[in-house]
């Protein structure tokens, strides 16, 4: 139990957030795999506190995206939402912060890799966000959370899972044209260690969108997002 709380001070000291009450961390980081494997001990498992921690997040970023994208329509905003509020992006985090090295899992659980499992990873950060909720309030909660998630809503189209560009505008432009969008190299940068790509979106012809990463990958997405942005 020592080596625990040992583990739990870092871990607050990488969130940025000191829990009054200790439980509700430990509460956090409980899968049901452990509790049900540990019934004898009769601990809760972090499951209503991911409920809990998906309304605040949903409060949070509906909150921050109408304030950042003012300009956006109802529509626009409920899609940027979606991508958002994804085992996708909270999976990132609780990367980010190690969270996984934290979570009490059942035997089971850690064997077949549940201590990376996005599905694991993103519950688990619903559940510590709701446990900082309920620990403190909403304005702590929102500032714990925003101090992570700025970072991904900036950089939404490079998250794996989370948006799709090259997908969609192939979607629309087979849709309209009956062709598919090509992507052209047009130079690469850098040290053989540290490369950077540009591509450009051709569409019927048309040079529609551009994109410079530090991979070809990331380039093209880039690219087809500047050609959505275009078309539509």
């Amino acid at each position: 139990m020592i080596a625990l709380n040992k583990n739990l001070d870092l871990l607050m000291n990488t969130i940025g957030y000191k829990f009054k009450n200790i439980d509700l961390l430990k509460e956090a980081i409980t899968h049901s795999s452990y509790a049900n494997e540990h019934s004898y001990l009769k601990i809760n498992d972090n499951e209503k506190l991911e409920f809990l921690g998906d309304s605040v997040m949903d409060l949070i970023t509906t909150e921050y995206i109408t304030e950042l994208y003012d300009f956006f329509r109802e529509g626009e905003l409920s899609k940027i939402k979606s991508q958002i509020i994804s085992e996708a992006v909270f999976s990132t985090i609780s990367e980010d912060i190690n969270l996984g090295d934290y979570l009490l899992l059942s035997n089971g659980e850690i064997v077949s890799g549940g201590k990376k499992k996005k599905s694991i990873l993103g519950d688990a950060f619903e559940a510590l966000i709701g446990a900082i909720f309920k620990d403190s309030n909403y304005e702590t909660a929102r500032e714990v959370a925003l101090r992570f998630l700025k970072d991904k809503i900036e950089h939404l189209n490079e998250i794996e899972g989370v948006l799709d560009y090259k997908t969609e505008l192939q979607e629309y432009v087979q849709s309209k044209y009956k062709i598919i969008p090509e992507y052209v190299l047009i130079e690469t940068t850098g040290p053989d260690h540290s490369k950077t790509f540009k591509v450009s979106c051709v569409v019927n012809g048309k040079v529609m969108g551009y994109g410079t990463a530090k991979s070809k990958k990331k380039a093209e997405k880039i690219a087809a997002q500047h050609a959505l942005e275009n078309l539509i």
